[in-house]
């Protein structure tokens, strides 16, 4: 009884996580009041990645739209990219890197916040270049463009001024964000080679 459950929690995430983010996001929102009056513009800035990043993937993963958009215009082959890749890329690699660099801004050093502005920095410039290369819209290219954008250059830019913050930091941080799109990229393109290859 209880594997049946299980399971069944499981297909449900796998088919609402974005669903679940939005509510997680709304309340991020809603309770950063209780604390930003003590924190510095460019931590409330580091703060606002995760829930901003998790609003805009309503747009870009409702109705499995970014996996199929990609599988059909991107990689030429369904399934390509999978429901479990879509998964671990924007739960553990996004809402997990996020939350790691908050606690890392916090309580280690706020240039560690620059993880999750990149990572929302290099996703915005993704969608405009994937937008411009296809001549149309991309699932998440408005909130990319609206939210992302301006978010992610405010943060980089409040941060950067902030004394301590090293070149180190942002090559961490812009490397880690290019190595979670790369990747994502690499491992498509992988499956559709071996895809068409069976096929």
């Amino acid at each position: 009884m209880l594997r049946l459950v299980a399971i069944a929690a499981k297909l449900w995430f796998f088919k609402n996580w974005m669903y679940a983010g939005l509510i997680a996001g709304l309340f991020l929102l809603a309770v950063l009041p209780l604390f930003a009056g003590q924190w510095s513009a460019a931590m409330v800035a580091v703060f606002l990645q995760l829930p901003a990043y998790m609003l805009h993937q309503v747009e870009e993963h409702a109705g499995d739209r970014f996996r199929r958009y990609i599988n059909r215009n991107v990689a030429g082959v369904p399934d390509a990219l999978t429901t479990v890749a879509v998964v671990i890329v924007n739960v553990p690699l996004v809402w997990g890197v996020d939350l790691l660099s908050i606690y890392l801004a916090r309580f280690v050093s706020l240039g560690w916040g620059l993880i999750a502005i990149y990572l929302m920095l290099v996703n915005a410039v993704v969608h405009v270049i994937g937008a411009v290369a296809k001549r149309g819209y991309n699932p998440g290219l408005i909130t990319a463009v609206v939210m992302f954008l301006p978010l992610s250059i405010w943060g980089l830019v409040a941060v950067s001024e902030t004394t301590g913050v090293s070149l180190a930091q942002h090559a961490i941080g812009l490397g880690a964000a290019i190595l979670v799109h790369a990747g994502l990229a690499a491992h498509v393109l992988r499956r559709a080679r071996r895809l068409r290859a069976a096929g």
